[in-house]
């Protein structure tokens, strides 16, 4: 004889294939009216929170796993880029040593933003959801039993409303009957307990979820704000040394004979009425002509009046037709390299002074 199966006997294959052909039958006849079934309007309309309620939840583990991947993805990301700009800084620019801290600071901050809602939202979540598979069971179950239980009861009325009553037959089906109906009342009043009491755990679960992922969210992006700050003041320094250390350089090769007659002729200049100043000191500068300035921050033109600046532009500074018209802190200009192609100040505009350098 071929063998049925580890651990399980011909006997108990025969009888739950019966179990369940019977169970099929059952069900044939409930629904050709032959034969009564138990219905729970109440319990069905428990069944069908729950089925809502285990998706949902399924869903939104699925994507708190997908944000978590993104998260992994713009930490590889970010990490990548702040490799690449530690790489190209170089030792002897301003703030080396701050630019590796901040690198090593961003990569720990993702690290920590990472494993928080993995601890705390996703382990919860998950916890939560382990529950299901067994409630899930044994609703399974329930309804099964509740098939053998209107079985043995249409069993047992079939044997008493019989015209030649079989005494034996009649004590067995009610002894099938008593044995059915008490497996399925306690699973059915179990689930009755339980199913009710889930579907209202759901809002605390949804309430945890959400309320420590934005705690996380909130924490994270005030600490990444902090040292984006502190990269945009590095990289500002950085860019400010660099203009400084320039005109350094441009000074140092005019000579002293060179910074002496600056001098003189800022002296005479100074000294000089204010219409000569206004006219220029040479014939190939713009009329109104006072001293020129490079911009060492970019500038966004707001209004039609004013200068659009870009790091290292070169500015020539016009006097104001009406001294009255200068606002404090602000200058009048035209691009050097507008004045140079064009020979033309139609194009000149305000522009705040300290965004820019004397040269």
């Amino acid at each position: 004889m071929a063998e049925i199966g580890k651990g399980v006997t011909a006997g108990k294959l025969a009888i739950s294939v019966q179990k369940r052909l019977t169970r099929a039958q059952e069900k044939v006849m409930q629904k050709l009216g032959k034969a009564d079934e138990t219905r729970d309007v109440a319990f069905e309309e428990m069944v069908a929170n729950f089925n809502k309620q285990m998706t949902e939840g399924g869903k939104l583990q699925k994507d708190l796993k997908a944000y978590l991947v993104a998260v992994k993805t713009m930490h590889d990301a970010s990490r990548r880029l702040q490799d690449c700009l530690a790489d190209m800084y170089e030792p002897d620019w301003f703030g080396k040593e701050e630019m590796d801290a901040l690198t090593e600071d961003t990569d720990t901050l993702w690290l920590d933003y990472h494993q928080s809602i993995t601890d705390k939202s996703l382990t919860s979540l998950d916890s939560y959801l382990t529950q299901f598979p067994d409630i899930k069971a044994r609703i399974a179950k329930r309804d099964r039993k509740m098939v053998d239980f209107d079985s043995a009861r249409h069993h047992f009325s079939s044997l008493q409303k019989g015209k030649k009553k079989d005494e034996a037959k009649i004590a067995k089906a009610e002894e099938e009957l008593g044995r059915a109906q008490k497996i399925f009342e306690e699973l059915n009043v179990e689930l009755q307990d339980e199913l009710p009491s889930l579907w209202d755990n759901r809002v605390g679960v949804y309430v945890n979820t959400f309320q420590g992922l934005a705690g996380h969210q909130e924490k994270f992006h005030g600490e990444m704000n902090k040292l984006s700050q502190n990269l945009n003041d590095i990289m500002s320094k950085l860019e400010e040394q660099r203009e400084l250390k320039k005109g350094a350089t441009a000074a140092a090769k005019t000579g002293e004979g060179a910074k002496s007659e600056e001098a003189n002729h800022s002296d005479s200049a100074s000294s000089a009425p204010k219409s000569e100043v206004t006219n220029g000191s040479d014939g190939d500068l713009p009329p109104g002509f006072l001293y020129k300035v490079k911009a060492v921050h970019e500038y966004a033109a707001t209004d039609g009046d004013e200068l659009e600046l870009k790091i290292g532009d070169d500015v020539l500074v016009l006097a104001f037709d009406n001294p009255d018209e200068q606002d404090d802190g602000w200058l009048l200009g035209v691009q050097e390299s507008h004045w140079v192609q064009k020979k033309e100040i139609s194009a000149k505009g305000v522009f705040p002074e300290n965004f820019t350098q004397k040269v």
